[in-house]
């Protein structure tokens, strides 16, 4: 398996004619759409342990939404190679949707059943954008003779760069349309409205697609929709993938990348920036962690090539958050004011790092490595996402924080110690094929 930086990860071409496209337009358009789309739900997501406080319906719908996320990971590659990738994406945000419409009359009636929902919706929507946008780098890499694994890079790097801003302004608008707090039924109304709007042009830009499904393998869609063809779609893209030593190597690192989001969500704006920047300040925190979080993306884009530098790209990210981890083990509120603002504020920006790092070269990592079956591994990478994700909502209440550092600290060397194995697994066998 040649995975160095020279050679191409591509061993196909596909002949583009004498016109030569630019699919980077797509990639333009995939992640704008995106961005209108979660800066709604990203900071609907942010104010549900404070909005939605009847019996805990925020926090328990959140567990729900992300058990469905898990359950709908299973079959969520079958939907997408039934519909294709761009459909795919299209039925995705209606769930994101209909979320924000029940969040303006919240009840165990709406939410729940919008929970459930959304949990179906969003595992097809994000295998979808990650079957399209790993096409799109391919046919950008053989239609313009590039290095495959660096055009992944640089279209990751782009898309996440773009996405994780949508925490920056998603909290901006919060800040702004809810002045008088989260108790205020006007405000409140006011700006889950702007929300609806805001996904509704997210999924017209995202109508602008380019259709991909010419690219994608023969007989992927069968039309039988016989119970013997949806179980073998089901082996097939689920078990399957976990019979390959190197997903088995991978899958801790992506559990870990769902809980360090789930950390930072439940138990980091509650314990460490609450106490010290207030309820007001929750949003300013998530906001630095959006721009830190969207300009490590960026980079860490550009500068993905290959193995060897996406290895050095997640060793470091690891790193720093082992870093702030055992910090926060050891943290004690400050009583400086400067302190007390400096310190939440530092700790959300190497978060953010730590996210940018660990979506881009996931991502790319996946692309490169799994190229035949993409439906399948990004099911992989949502599922187990989902599934920490949910574990962490639904632990949180039972565990001390203490306890959960550790976790945390415990699966962040487990992850890694898995990863670089991986490498050298993948070197060896490198060297073994060119000797």
């Amino acid at each position: 398996m040649a995975l160095d930086e020279e050679t191409p990860l591509v061993d196909h071409q596909i002949e583009a004619g004498n016109q030569t496209v630019n699919h980077g337009r797509d990639i333009h358009i995939l992640s704008w759409a995106f961005l209108l789309i979660f800066l709604a739900y990203g900071a609907a997501q942010n104010l549900q342990s404070t909005l939605n406080t009847d019996g805990d319906l925020g926090t328990i719908s959140l567990g729900i939404l992300y058990t469905s996320f898990t359950v709908s990971s299973l079959f969520a590659s079958s939907v997408v190679r039934k519909l294709g990738s761009k459909n795919a994406l299209l039925l995705g945000t209606t769930g994101y949707w209909l979320y924000i419409a029940a969040n303006l009359k919240p009840s165990w009636y709406t939410m729940v059943p919008a929970s459930l929902y959304l949990g179906f919706a969003a595992a097809i929507l994000w295998v979808g954008e990650g079957t399209y946008l790993t096409a799109t780098a391919r046919s950008q890499a053989n239609d313009h003779k590039l290095h495959e694994g660096t055009v992944i890079g640089h279209f990751n790097g782009e898309f996440w760069g773009i996405f994780a801003s949508h925490q920056l302004v998603g909290n901006l608008l919060t800040l702004a349309l809810l002045k008088d707090g989260a108790g205020s039924t006007s405000g409140t109304t006011l700006l889950f409205t702007v929300f609806l709007g805001s996904m509704t042009l997210g999924t017209v830009l995202m109508s602008f697609l380019k259709k991909r499904d010419g690219e994608e393998t023969e007989g992927d869609r069968d039309s039988s929709p016989g119970l013997y063809t949806l179980l073998a779609s089901l082996w097939n893209q689920v078990i399957t993938p976990l019979c390959d030593v190197r997903m088995l190597l991978i899958v801790p690192l992506i559990a870990f990348s769902g809980l360090q989001q789930a950390f930072v969500w439940a138990e980091f704006t509650k314990y460490y920036v609450q106490p010290s920047l207030g309820e007001s300040g929750v949003g300013g925190a998530m906001a630095v962690y959006g721009v830190f979080d969207a300009i490590c993306s960026l980079a860490a884009g550009r500068f993905t090539s290959g193995l060897t530098s996406i290895t050095l790209i997640v060793s470091g990210g690891a790193f720093l958050q082992g870093g702030i981890l055992i910090w926060l083990l050891n943290y004690s509120e400050p009583t400086d004011g400067v302190l007390c603002v400096v310190y939440p504020l530092l700790i959300a920006a190497v978060w953010g790092i730590g996210d940018g790092v660990l979506m881009t070269q996931l991502n790319a990592l996946l692309a490169m490595l799994f190229k035949h079956n993409m439906e399948g591994t990004f099911a992989q990478l949502k599922l187990w996402q989902s599934a920490s994700i949910a574990v962490v909502f639904f632990l949180s209440p039972y565990i001390s924080l203490q306890t959960m550092l550790f976790l945390m600290l415990a699966a962040l060397v487990l992850s890694l110690a898995g990863f670089l194995f991986l490498v050298l697994k993948v070197e060896k066998v490198f060297s073994n094929h060119v000797s």
